[in-house]
């Protein structure tokens, strides 16, 4: 097995002179806003590693990598209490719904993989909510009015059942120790007695709200709650201004003393649904009492030297990074740097062709399962053939996956990862969605709601067609990888349909290209955007009336050169260099030394957060 020490130490930067910036660096993209972007100075020397990097973290007993420094460290504490990772991603989890709520919060879905080392298996768990089981796709669109091809962001109809805190008593149910009150107790006191605001997430605030104004002015709905919220004096909080949302720490007290069904049955479920349905929303106190999180099968795939990438199933799109890589290993990559154009050009095909499939065949198993064949090697041969070498293919569509036996198993969203000293290890990603979510807040709770049905299909003939008590498709992943059959890594990378481009980036650059876990982050990125989207009409059916972008559009941060730039526009890519980092997801990872036990973390240079241990 390669050692640990090799995500630790320095990644032999002679596999990927493209990224490494060695003695006589390559030239850096000087396009759009270089002189924002890089302030006219280039990075420092390191002398060790990639100067576009940092060292990871090592520790012995335990580890946290989450999008905020408190956040980890309030993960720490959990654990040095005694405290399990489920226990410590919980509190983790609970303080980034109040620290980086442009990310996530309580009124969002939450979706984990947990291996336990007592039964040597990954548990992965689906923490989705569903439509309203009184509202038919007819009642929907007569809401939403003639001509309405899509569910709109905001207001009340895109909301689904939050599923977060039902996961969480889920989880810990089955594999806490220290109590649901010692685990929201951290989150409860910076919500009553503030928190500095981080540098990255004030930006994401301020956008969320010219966001949410512009959206204002085409749809009604009710923003007065999230303004007094977040918004109080007419800006986004400034970073370093104290923060503090007394509403939240009164939510998380009830949860706290009275359990699972305080959320969704009791007085905060009373106050959901009675203000939903004021709103326009067709939610019953029922549905809130039938919901239920679900335990799934954990599938992996084999990409090489010995590493399988594992995901979870549908209604999420963890598949598509699965076909992602069964057809990436039909080519070596490493036979070119890092930074070429054919190494991109494979992985941007190689997504097109994975997403094609995502549009069509993804959706709630319990309405429309996925053809198990998805991911099997035949079909990632299959669709491996596809892909020409030497030119973008204007148009791919979905393939005919055989069904066999199943495999053993711009959005917002935060993602973190906690291991402890047991060796239990916890990839966990929670979301609200597009922005903060869909801009209602009931009075006196201090979440704001998901609008993941937006991500509902109107086409009837579609699998992820709108349907009662149904999920819609979901963009949220979390991952985790073996070697040679055993655990290695819990990570992740969030970004709405950046988060499979990015665990497949991730794992290139660890396995074909040596890369140590904090340089396999910081390394330039792609995220290809465009083709059919599973909220689509179905390609040819009487709904299919939206022109669709096939080709799409190819982003890359500055990173990349400029030689690997041309050469892709001239192999037919529309590619745009992107300086702001935004579009490119946030990564957070831990490995495992299975001889040692020793932990090394990595975290998201894009992000506020850090990775931390003892």
């Amino acid at each position: 097995m390669r050692p640990i020490s090799t995500f630790l130490a320095a990644s032999a930067l002679i596999a990927c002179p493209a990224l490494a910036q060695e003695a006589t660096p390559p030239a850096i993209n000087t396009a759009d806003t270089t002189e924002e972007a890089t302030q006219a100075i280039g990075p420092g020397a390191r002398p060790v590693g990639a100067d576009w990097s940092r060292s990871p973290v090592a520790a012995a007993n335990g580890m946290a990598a989450t999008a905020h420094p408190l956040a980890t460290q309030i993960a720490l504490d959990i654990l040095k209490a005694g405290g399990s990772a489920v226990d410590a991603a919980i509190a983790a989890n609970a303080a980034l719904g109040l620290m980086e709520p442009t990310g996530n919060g309580i009124g969002g879905d939450l979706f984990a993989i947990v291996y336990d080392p007592k039964t040597d298996r990954l548990y992965g768990i689906n923490g989705s909510g569903r439509s309203p089981s009184g509202q038919t796709l007819a009642q929907l669109k007569e809401k939403l009015g003639p001509g309405a091809t899509a569910i709109p962001p905001v207001g009340p109809l895109p909301i689904t059942i939050p599923g977060t805190v039902d996961a969480w008593f889920d989880l810990h149910e089955r594999f806490g120790k220290l109590s649901m009150a010692d685990n929201l107790a951290p989150t409860i006191r910076y919500a009553r007695e503030g928190h500095p605001v981080a540098p990255v997430i004030s930006m994401y605030l301020e956008r969320s709200l010219a966001a949410y104004e512009a959206r204002l002015e085409r749809f009604d709905f009710d923003f007065e709650n999230a303004r007094a919220t977040w918004f109080a004096d007419g800006d986004a909080p400034e970073p370093g201004e104290m923060f503090r949302n007394p509403d939240l720490a009164d939510t998380l007290e009830r949860i706290a003393a009275n359990g699972r069904d305080e959320y969704y049955e009791g007085e905060t479920a009373r106050i959901i649904v009675d203000y939903l349905r004021e709103q326009g929303s067709a939610f019953t106190l029922e549905d809130f009492a039938r919901h239920d999180s679900e335990w799934v099968d954990v599938s992996c795939v084999g990409y090489r030297k010995g590493y399988e990438l594992c995901e979870l199933p549908p209604n999420g799109q963890g598949f598509a990074a699965l076909q992602m890589v069964n057809i990436l290993k039909n080519v070596d990559l490493a036979q070119w740097d890092r930074g070429s154009p054919q190494v991109i050009h494979y992985i941007t095909e190689a997504k097109r062709l994975a997403f094609e499939d995502v549009a069509r065949f993804y959706a709630d198993p319990d309405f429309a399962p996925a053809p198990e064949g998805l991911l099997s090697d035949a079909y990632g041969r299959e669709r491996f053939a596809l892909i020409d070498p030497a030119r973008a293919t204007p148009a791919f569509g979905p393939g005919k996956p055989m069904r066999e036996p199943k495999l053993e198993g711009e959005g917002d969203t935060t993602y973190l990862t906690v291991a402890d000293r047991d060796g239990m290890m916890v990839s966990l990603i929670q979301s609200n969605y597009r922005g903060m979510g869909g801009g209602l807040v009931a009075p006196g709770l201090g979440f704001m709601f998901q609008d993941r049905g937006e991500l509902f299909s109107l086409d009837p003939a579609h699998p992820n067609a709108y349907e009662p008590n149904k999920r819609p498709f979901h963009t949220i992943i979390p991952a985790f990888v073996k070697k040679d059959g055993k655990p290695f890594m819990s990570f992740g990378l969030m970004g709405g349909g950046m988060q499979p481009q990015g665990h497949v980036q991730i794992l290139v650059n660890l396995v074909d290209y040596g890369m140590n876990l904090q340089e396999a982050g910081d390394a330039a990125r792609l995220m290809h955007d465009g083709g059919r989207q599973p909220t689509d009409a179905l390609a040819g059916s009487p709904a299919d009336s939206v022109e669709i972008d096939d080709l799409g559009t190819l982003m890359v941060e500055p990173g990349v050169p400029v030689a690997t730039v041309e050469a892709l526009r001239t192999m037919g890519h529309k590619v745009e260099v992107e300086t702001t980092g935004i579009p490119f997801g946030g990564y957070q990872a831990i490995a495992r030394d299975p001889e040692t036990g020793v932990y090394v973390g990595a975290t998201e240079m894009r992000k506020d957060g850090q990775a931390s241990g003892y």
